[in-house]
């Protein structure tokens, strides 16, 4: 993001106290939006590893129950602090209730079943498309108009996600477990996207950013315990430094600190700015995987890596033009 330094050509309104004011005011809130980006880029592109280290003894959909239930404490907690009102009236209760189910329950439970048929960093760069389904499930439901730049940018990210799938559905002989992987993944994409509507509809409900947060991801663990209850999941905890530390780290920084800076940068900016950082995330979470799993990435996929952020520089452009 490029931030830009007010010179010469700010208009003056008053004197040069008021353009510096503006001219600040400008400077101040890009460089928010930019932290922003940064932070939650280096957040999730290291969640997808530590999502590998929730897997083994206890059932993924427990493990997402104990993270979001953590996170919704800890946001319910830090609402309190902050003397900040948790009550939402019904619409609101309605959007974060459509944000748990979608962002919270589906997303994030088919996200930990794809991470045990595939590598952490191939469901992050899938996750990279989620920028372009916005664009089409905004249009349709907010009725959003994206230019052709938006488009043309989609069409990258879906062949640059194409080529980086190929090596994985390759080195699988086309089997059915990577396929099932990849399938699960462009579940859980489609299933944010619909999640971010939700997140829009609360945003003008009126509702605030950390209860509307704590509520979903309330409502989200819920819905999964009710699940786990109904189809027999064992209700199991592995106390060992791995699976504590992911734990932490999952529902702490991935989910309390990402997502509070997520949806104010959306608030503020835009979902199209937002969800850049999906974008993001696949180069950091490459290095992970390369690192910690061992995996080893070729030329094709480093240029699907590569069409993807080429895609995503085109709507980054696309939104100034």
């Amino acid at each position: 993001m490029c931030i830009p330094i007010c010179g010469g050509k700010g208009k003056r309104m008053g004197g040069d106290g008021a353009s510096t004011t503006s001219s600040a005011r400008v400077t101040s809130a890009q460089w928010l939006d930019f932290t922003a980006i940064v932070i939650c880029t280096l957040a999730w592109g290291t969640t997808w590893f530590a999502i590998t280290k929730q897997l083994g003894v206890v059932d993924p959909v427990i493990s997402v129950i104990y993270r979001f239930a953590l996170a919704a404490a800890l946001l319910f907690a830090w609402c309190a602090l902050r003397r900040e009102t948790l009550r939402l009236n019904a619409s609101q209760h309605m959007a974060a209730l459509g944000i748990g189910f979608f962002t919270f329950t589906i997303n994030y439970a088919v996200v930990y079943w794809a991470e045990e048929r595939v590598t952490s960093a191939v469901v992050a760069v899938i996750f990279a498309a989620l920028a372009f389904v916005n664009l089409v499930t905004f249009r349709i439901v907010f009725g959003q108009r994206a230019p052709l730049l938006a488009w043309a940018a989609a069409v990258l990210g879906v062949v640059g996600v194409g080529l980086l799938s190929w090596e994985e559905i390759a080195s699988s002989q086309f089997g059915a477990r990577a396929l099932t992987g990849l399938g699960l993944t462009f579940l859980g994409v489609v299933s944010s996207a619909i999640g971010n509507v939700y997140a829009r509809r609360g945003e003008l409900a009126g509702a605030g950013v950390a209860a509307s947060t704590g509520w979903a991801m309330a409502y989200g663990a819920g819905i999964l315990a009710i699940f786990a209850v109904v189809t027999g999941k064992t209700w199991a905890f592995e106390f060992t430094v791995p699976y504590v530390v992911s734990l932490a780290h999952l529902a702490v920084i991935g989910s309390v600190v990402a997502f509070l800076l997520y949806y104010n940068l959306a608030r503020r900016s835009g979902y199209a700015l937002a969800s850049y950082i999906s974008a993001l995330t696949p180069p950091v979470a490459m290095v992970v995987s390369a690192y910690f799993e061992s995996k080893s990435w070729g030329m094709l996929a480093l240029g699907g890596v590569a069409l993807v952020l080429a895609g995503q520089v085109l709507l980054m452009r696309a939104r100034r033009a």
